[in-house]
């Protein structure tokens, strides 16, 4: 009997040392499986804290793209292919690679003069002798023959094995007022380069068109004195009032180009008959034409009212009369008008002179250029022709054949 007790409580003993091992075991497990929810719980926190930053950083990337007007795309080295990732360009005009596009289908859409430096740029960083991508070309605008400017930046992104490229990412972006704002300031700088150039031009011509007739009047003044018999005497005051004259009208003429580009010389419009100015002027010049030269005039009508600035009409009429006079020594030299057209009228001056060669009959317009060294004059007559032509809101120009004579035309508003 007392050994089945015995028994008994050896075997209730060992069931609560097995109770309580398992009840420790248990309660291990517990605290591990506590400790490690714990850490798994930091784990998740930490990745949504991550997750919600690569959210803020895809919208902070998304923004930047769109504030600076980038697309965003890649190569597939390997396949040579170019996939556009994002766009948010504004033009709807740019090329856009579908599905398949290879870099050679890229560079076919760029202009001639890009091409095979495209291409070139392509393969050295494809091929890994280049790390970074950067060109500026033009890229053909589809369906048309128009061409929009664009910038690019690449770079390798992964490699292989061999440590070769085998990803490249890249952006572009338009530049087409980058590049208008470029020219425009290169047309600036080269016009101020002209206008130093011109300047100096100026300078020197009018040193020397100036000097010219100030040191013959400076020359016969001084002589006069000495000069006892009359008909030398009035024949050196003659030439001392010639070159007068010249001196005057090259500084009028100076003058008057100044007043007109400055604009501070205004239009003053007056109602007149047309013909009554053009015979004053005719009268004017029949005494100054070299003998066997005959001037007259040709008027489309008895009348012609006309509203526009009478000086500068006047002035216009005056540097064409002189300058066919003074290229002219045989035949004729004819002022005249052709009948109205609308509301413009087309008054003209013709002669029988030297004429001009093609290539010159623009030049001729130009400031200090003259066809004949030897013929006297500063080259400003017709330059001031045309700019005040430009002014009343004309045009004038010239119609001549080499060795047959010249036909200098202006055409202004008559209302």
């Amino acid at each position: 009997m007392f050994a089945q007790l015995l028994v008994i409580q050896q075997n209730y003993l060992s069931t609560e040392m097995l109770v309580w091992a398992v009840g420790i075991l248990l309660l291990l497990g517990a605290i591990a499986l506590y400790f490690y929810q714990r850490k798994v719980g930091r784990e998740l926190t930490e990745e949504l804290s991550q997750l919600a930053k690569i959210q803020k950083h895809n919208i902070e990337f998304e923004f930047v793209l769109k504030a600076m007007k980038l697309c965003t795309w890649h190569i597939d080295v390997k396949d040579q292919i170019i996939i556009y990732d994002n766009d948010y360009r504004e033009r709807s005009d740019c090329f856009v690679p579908t599905e398949g596009t290879t870099l050679d289908d890229l560079v076919n859409v760029m202009a001639d003069s890009d091409k095979a430096r495209i291409r070139k740029s392509l393969e050295d960083i494809c091929t890994g002798r280049k790390e970074e991508y950067h060109e500026i070309s033009q890229v053909r605008i589809a369906h048309t023959d128009d061409y929009y400017w664009t910038e690019a930046y690449a770079t390798v992104a992964a490699r292989n094995d061999d440590g070769l490229p085998k990803y490249i990412v890249g952006t572009s972006m338009r530049i087409d007022e980058r590049k208008a704002m470029e020219t425009a300031l290169m047309e600036a700088r080269n016009k101020a380069e002209e206008s130093d150039r011109l300047k100096s031009a100026f300078i020197a011509n009018m040193s020397h068109e100036i000097r010219t007739p100030l040191n013959a009047i400076i020359g016969f003044t001084s002589v006069l004195p000495d000069v006892e018999g009359a008909e030398e005497r009035n024949e050196l005051i003659n030439l001392i009032q010639e070159n007068n004259q010249k001196l005057l009208r090259i500084v009028d003429d100076v003058i008057n180009i100044s007043k007109i580009e400055s604009g501070k010389e205004k239009l003053v419009m007056t109602t007149f008959d047309l013909n009554d100015i053009l015979q004053a002027i005719i009268s004017e010049y029949a005494s100054k034409a070299q003998d066997g030269v005959k001037v007259s005039t040709m008027f489309a009508s008895g009348s012609q009212q006309i509203t526009t600035d009478m000086s500068r009409l006047t002035e216009v009429i005056n540097h064409l009369m002189s300058n066919a006079l003074k290229f002219t020594s045989q035949g004729s030299v004819i002022l005249g008008y052709d009948s109205t057209a609308g509301k413009r009228i087309r008054i003209w001056v013709q002669d029988t002179g030297k004429g001009i060669a093609p290539e010159y009959q623009e030049r001729v317009f130009e400031r200090f250029f003259k066809v004949d060294e030897f013929i006297p004059g500063a080259g400003l007559g017709l330059s001031i022709c045309r700019t005040m032509a430009y002014s009343m809101g004309g045009d004038v120009g010239v119609e001549s054949t080499l060795g047959e004579g010249s036909k200098f035309w202006f055409e202004i508003p008559i209302q």
